[in-house]
């Protein structure tokens, strides 16, 4: 038996054919177009996404493997997308999770976070990265598309949902828990939407989809929609939350990095709400099919490998993202240059929307090497302040962190990132874990694996790196430069 995991990414979607192994059989991918209309402002056409899809997944299902027993979908959150539910197609383009057009909606939603019950009640602090706030943006500026979500025509949801909706020909309205719990609409000891949160950004329950478990019996494809085949969607989770299924990270305490378009750092906490005092969000990891919630903290980075992407297509000094690591090891490092990547803002742990990057310490001896070393350390830099902030949080230091992604191929960002660390970074035999975690959801939904220990060693690791060289001083160089940079962005 193999299982079709659908990946939706943010910039292209890639489908899987897993084996029961574990094997990535086949792989297909296709890109999709990124919308800038205004500054700060960030879409996505919602029908460019299905068509990657159906394309990615043709690509995958034609390397000859039979047809697969089951579907598992993976996705970017808190993308807010919307949809005729009966014509499927949508009235405005997704609002993408990079997104900052509602940061001028931070202090009136302050003022009615009184005691700070929202962060209480769904993990998730008021910033412009999550769903709510666009859909209260649609409902202030496009109201006549808002009638019809009140009416009913139209619904809302995030990129699975939509997929599902799509997937199934508009018979299913669905979402997970783990997607759920990154709309700021659904309360996390509960996993069901919360009136109090609705009636504040203004969402009618009606146009939401149902939450449902992360795994198990979720609804079936349309032949006629999905390229003729009539199968089960068995499993469905968050990309990050997919992430760590896939690193296997099981265990309460167990820590992964995945480097995309934005770097995400989760860290399993079991049964427990870990409410975050440093700057982190509290986030559902999955919820399995019997309904036992299983909860991680998070920290996550706007800008990894987009700052990689901006060299190659804003300063044009690599023709492909992996050419970075051979430009940056052309020097010996980067020569007191600082980059803060701030492209759409900062996350975790800073939480500044307003803020952008910054390039410091420019000399006319520097060059495209000295740039290109300085953002591998950002990178790493960054995601040390995340870890830093996750073992104040859990009183715990995290001593190995599994990575996975595009950019965990980089050898020497790993290098860098464990010398930062002062801790081992371990690099999985698989590195599209966000994938393959959507293929275990679906493979446990469809009964292919009885339990968790059965996919424990399905995902070994391949390489590990351990601390060579001490950048304690280039790590608070570079916090130096976020307070600098934030302090001009703020004027």
């Amino acid at each position: 038996m193999t299982i079709l995991s659908i990946d939706a990414g943010t910039t292209g979607v890639t489908a899987l054919v897993v084996s029961e192994s574990g094997e990535i059989l086949a792989r297909g991918y296709c890109e999709f177009e990124q919308h800038f209309p205004k500054p700060g402002w960030v879409e996505h056409e919602p029908e460019e996404i299905w068509q990657a899809t159906l394309k990615a997944c043709g690509k995958a299902l034609a390397q000859g493997h039979g047809a697969p027993s089951c579907i598992g979908i993976t996705n970017q959150r808190e993308t807010a997308v919307v949809w005729n539910r009966k014509t499927l197609k949508s009235p405005t383009r997704a609002i993408v999770w990079q997104d900052r057009r509602t940061s001028d909606m931070n202090s009136e939603l302050q003022k009615l976070n009184r005691g700070d019950w929202i962060r209480k009640r769904t993990g998730l602090n008021i910033d412009p990265y999550f769903t709510s706030s666009k859909f209260l943006w649609w409902k202030r500026n496009l109201p006549k598309v808002w009638e019809k979500v009140v009416s009913g025509e139209l619904a809302l949801g995030t990129v699975d949902s939509y997929l599902a909706a799509r997937i199934s020909n508009g018979e299913l309205h669905i979402t997970d828990a783990s997607n759920a719990s990154r709309t700021q609409l659904m309360a996390l000891e509960t996993c069901e939407w919360d009136p109090k949160l609705l009636e504040v950004f203004g969402v009618p329950l009606e146009a939401l989809p149902k939450i449902v478990s992360s795994w198990g019996q979720l609804g079936f494809s349309e032949p006629s929609a999905f390229l003729g085949l009539r199968l089960p969607i068995t499993g469905i989770a968050g990309d990050q939350q997919a992430a760590l299924f896939g690193q296997t990270g099981f265990q309460k305490g167990d820590s992964k990095a995945t480097y995309g378009t934005g770097a995400f750092i989760l860290s399993n906490t079991g049964s427990e709400i870990f409410h975050s005092t440093h700057g982190l969000i509290s986030t559902v990891a999955w919820l399995s099919s019997k309904g036992e919630k299983t909860y991680a903290l998070e920290g996550s980075v706007f800008v990894a490998g987009a700052a990689v992407q901006w060299l190659r297509d804003g300063l044009k000094i690599i023709a492909d993202a992996a050419g970075v690591e051979e430009l940056a090891k052309s020097v010996s490092g980067s020569q007191g240059i600082y980059f803060v990547p701030a492209l759409t803002g900062l996350g975790a742990p800073f939480w500044n929307a307003d803020i952008r990057g910054s390039l410091m310490g420019i000399t006319r001896g520097t060059t495209d090497a000295n740039i290109a070393y300085a953002t591998l350390e950002a990178i790493a830099f960054q995601i040390n302040s995340v870890v830093t902030a996750m073992a104040l949080d859990s009183g715990h230091p995290i001593q190995s962190l599994w990575v996975d992604g595009g950019a965990a191929a980089n050898d020497l960002l790993l290098q860098i990132q464990a010398d930062v660390l002062k801790s081992e970074v371990v690099r999985a035999e698989k590195l599209e874990s966000t994938g393959l975690g959507a293929a275990l959801m679906a493979g446990l939904g469809m009964g292919i694996w009885k339990s968790l220990r059965e996919l424990k060693n399905l995902n070994p690791p391949k390489t590990k790196f351990k601390p060579k060289t001490d950048r304690q001083q280039d790590f608070e160089n570079w916090e130096r430069a976020v307070l600098a940079t934030s302090s001009f962005s703020q004027n």
